[in-house]
């Protein structure tokens, strides 16, 4: 009578069914004792949270009665089954003891197992499941890639339209699948250099038109497509290579829509950068008319964004030859507005002159990170040989953060550069420091600001006068 009579008993039984949809379904063990807490309150709540049945639809079937029990409670809902096993397949596992019930009501399916037991598993998924949304398959990181099993045609009897999320790692696929007309998502990790060509994912791509993501995890095909191929990606929005064989082999085959972004992961220990890149930019159309080009950050990298899009490129390697800034020239990186250099990009043979003079419309340049400035501030120089040429002529301002307390700035060949712009009709309108010490007294700041109109710093960044400023 008591618990009838409590605020809580005077909600109605649809508004307290609601109170689980806040919680996080898809946390395991945790889910599990909090719906077992429910039903043991009272016999009302018992009533009401069993026959809810949206909250009974996470198996990992582990434990043959509680598998039996959410089976019953789920009824006719979409069902959601994570299974991990580390061992073959008993014939009294709950897996094999529902799946013939509950193979039609599969609304996502996650298996992690070893090569033997996967391809155990497998065997008893030959039926068609029209609701599945999410297929995630692992054949085991444990084992060789000579070990990972093959995954069959006869899975869901090749029925697998009506996906939107496909997750393949560490098995062997020919991606027969053609029908892919809902499939959203793709990510294929891990697989042996043979394990597919780029015919075989071209053909999967030409029957998956509505993918937006794609990420390719050391699973990028060494064998190249037919000549002339093209496959339009045309919803794309993003797309990634992490390591595998020469990413161009794939690209050169792809249209890359406006407004994708396309990041590519290098080993720069063998291949160059031209591994790494369409043989023709006219497929990537989003890397057209740059406004912002990035170079650095703790490994090397290079990202190339647009108006529409942007590429990104990084590298394991601390001092790749291939991602010196000089190779900016050989894009059309003209409208470029933003340039940010970092100091573990190498430069291969000097100011990267090029480079920058191709950047007619660059605006701010930052250096960030750097130890020594000299080689980029001396590029931003006229060449005494063409007088009349002016790099980064409409250059605005120009950011440095130092890569510790005392680099980074040398005032002096700063203030040097900013004269001899000024003259050309390019003065600077702002010189910025991010951070750090910097050795200079106000004599030496009152010279740069004759060539800049301002200068500015962070409230922390501290000027120090030093001796021979003190004594003039």
């Amino acid at each position: 009578m008591k618990n009838r009579l409590a605020p809580i008993s005077r909600l109605p039984p649809e508004v307290l069914a609601l109170v689980p949809d806040s919680w996080d379904l898809h946390n395991g063990s945790q889910t599990d004792q909090a719906l077992i807490g429910l039903t043991h309150v009272c016999r009302t709540w018992r009533t009401i949270f069993t026959s809810c049945s949206s909250l009974w639809t996470n198996f990992d079937c582990r434990d043959a009665d509680k598998t039996r029990v959410y089976l019953e409670r789920a009824k006719s809902s979409p069902i959601y089954l994570w299974l991990k096993r580390d061992g073959a397949l008993s014939p009294r596992d709950p897996f094999l003891q529902i799946i013939p019930q509950a193979n039609g009501q599969l609304k996502s399916l996650s298996i992690e197992g070893s090569s033997e037991n996967l391809r155990d598993i497998t065997t008893h998924l030959s039926h068609p499941t029209p609701l599945l949304e999410r297929l995630y398959l692992d054949g085991g990181f444990e084992s060789e890639p000579e070990q990972y099993p093959t995954l069959t045609t006869t899975i869901f009897a090749g029925h697998l339209s009506s996906l939107r999320q496909l997750r393949l790692q560490h098995i062997r696929t020919g991606l027969p699948w053609r029908n892919m007309i809902n499939l959203t998502s793709f990510v294929l990790g891990h697989i042996p250099p043979d394990g597919t060509s780029t015919s075989q994912l071209l053909d999967f791509f030409e029957g998956a038109p509505h993918l937006r993501t794609i990420k390719l995890n050391s699973a990028t095909p060494i064998s190249s497509g037919q000549n002339g191929r093209l496959v339009a990606l045309d919803y794309l929005e993003r797309m990634d290579f992490n390591g595998g064989g020469p990413s161009s082999l794939l690209l050169d085959h792809l249209l890359i829509p406006v407004g994708a972004r396309l990041g590519i992961h290098v080993d720069c220990f063998g291949p160059t950068l031209d591994d790494h890149l369409p043989r023709s930019l006219d497929n990537l159309r989003n890397l057209s008319n740059f406004t912002d080009v990035y170079l650095g950050e703790i490994y090397p990298r290079a990202r190339f964004r647009g108006p529409n899009g942007q590429l990104y490129m990084t590298t394991s390697n601390k001092n790749p030859a291939c991602m010196v800034v000089e190779f900016l020239a050989r894009f059309d990186a003209s409208k470029a507005e933003r340039l940010e250099i970092a100091d573990n990009i190498h430069l291969s043979s000097g100011p990267p002159y090029q480079a920058l003079l191709a950047m007619e419309n660059l605006h701010t340049l930052v250096l960030s990170q750097w130890s020594d400035t000299q080689g980029i501030v001396h590029a931003l120089e006229p060449d005494p040989s063409l007088p009349n040429v002016v790099v980064c002529p409409k250059l605005e301002e120009l950011v440095f953060i130092p890569y510790n307390d005392w680099g980074g700035f040398n005032i002096g060949s700063v203030t040097e550069m900013a004269r001899v712009r000024a003259s050309s009709g390019a003065k600077l309108k702002v010189i910025r420091l991010v951070g750090g010490h910097n050795v200079f007294g106000p004599g030496a700041l009152l010279e740069l600001r004759k060539h800049v109109s301002r200068v500015e710093y962070d409230p922390e960044v501290e000027l120090v006068s030093d001796e021979s400023d003190e004594e003039d």
